[in-house]
């Protein structure tokens, strides 16, 4: 893929480095009052061993996702999930205290006040993330990379570490079915690829954003079907969602970009140098149709949540997100082969 590939800002001088440390004081500062808000429901945190990988994930009614979700991330490796719940309301918090390998968390709090769940897995992660390398993922989001069905995360994190690499970058790929959203059946423990299994392969453009040197990447279909009109007000697509993680460290805006700054050119975007995946976004399950009605009234995403009253609509409407560009899913190896993530033999 061309075109999606971001120069290198110049180094951001002392007073700008300054007030990023403020910044990044504040947010920490914030990460432990939040802590007020989260309700231990399971804490098996005393399971956790030195090397675990640990998954951070907050949630709100992702019964339907969670079985598959839990199994593919155990299959690669990951031990323990540290969960806040934010007032399900369709048994996820159930299915998650029954979980062995789950520590749950429960908060009736705003989501959008806490930066969207950032202050609550902010402190989970201070608390019990320190010297493990860290996944913060959301549940519609399945993290892959070259070699994925050989090599589970900790062959990955001990190939990073053997490069003194300090985490993990990924695009987030949407994937979508053909024809209507509200026309695909999905069960509770199926793969969602099976149903969502078609994506845009470009175009995608990135840049650098002063002064933390965070990439911006966007693109893609949620740009081409819902926000043509303002291609700049269309979603964020890069992440850093795999971290060896210190107490110091900050999330800024979900997982796209850190703080210390220099963590952020850990991921320099697809046709980059650095060792990258994707992040398959499963968000175009057929129950986007309902909840987006109810996200839409409940007001807890985005910044200035009624300039995206008109995304809700679109989705409500069920629209049909496949166009005659489509590619078909069909795994790992494409992706590298369309310069959406490197090869890691390379």
């Amino acid at each position: 893929m061309e075109g999606a590939r971001a120069s290198a800002l110049p180094q951001p001088g002392w007073r700008a480095r300054y007030h990023l440390r403020l910044k990044r004081r504040r947010m920490l500062w914030r990460a432990l009052r939040a802590r007020h808000q989260l309700q231990a429901r399971m804490d098996r945190s005393a399971a956790i061993k030195q090397g675990d990988i640990l998954a951070f994930v907050v949630l709100r009614n992702e019964a339907a996702r969670l079985p598959y979700f839990l199994d593919y991330y155990r299959r690669l490796g990951v031990p323990h999930f540290l969960v806040v719940d934010n007032g399900s309301t369709d048994g996820s918090a159930e299915l998650l205290a029954d979980q062995p390998d789950v520590s749950l968390w429960h908060t009736e709090a705003g989501y959008r006040a806490s930066r969207f769940g950032l202050d609550w897995s902010a402190w989970l992660r201070m608390r019990y993330g320190h010297g493990h390398w860290c996944l913060t993922v959301d549940a519609d989001e399945l993290l892959i990379y070259d070699g994925i069905e050989n090599h589970d995360l900790t062959v990955l994190t001990t190939l990073l570490e053997a490069r003194q690499i300090s985490g993990f970058g990924a695009m987030m790929l949407d994937l979508y079915p053909k024809g209507p959203l509200n026309q695909t059946v999905y069960a509770p423990g199926q793969d969602p690829r099976a149903v969502l299994d078609w994506f845009d392969a470009g175009p995608y453009r990135a840049s650098r954003q002063a002064p933390m040197g965070n990439l911006w990447l966007q693109g893609g279909v949620r740009e081409r079907v819902f926000f043509a009109a303002q291609p700049e007000r269309s979603p964020t697509l890069n992440k850093i969602p795999l971290v060896k993680w210190n107490r110091r460290y900050s999330y800024v805006n979900s997982t796209h970009a850190l703080l210390p700054g220099v963590l952020n050119a850990l991921y320099d975007g697809p046709g980059g140098s650095q060792p990258a995946g994707v992040l398959l976004h499963t968000k175009f399950l057929p129950e986007i149709v309902s909840k987006s009605a109810t996200e839409k009234q409940r007001q807890q995403h985005f910044h200035t949540p009624q300039d995206f009253d008109h995304y809700y609509d679109d989705l409500s409407a069920a629209p049909d997100l496949w166009h005659e560009k489509s590619q078909k899913y069909k795994g790992s190896a494409q992706l590298c082969a369309l310069g959406l993530m490197p090869r890691l033999d390379g």
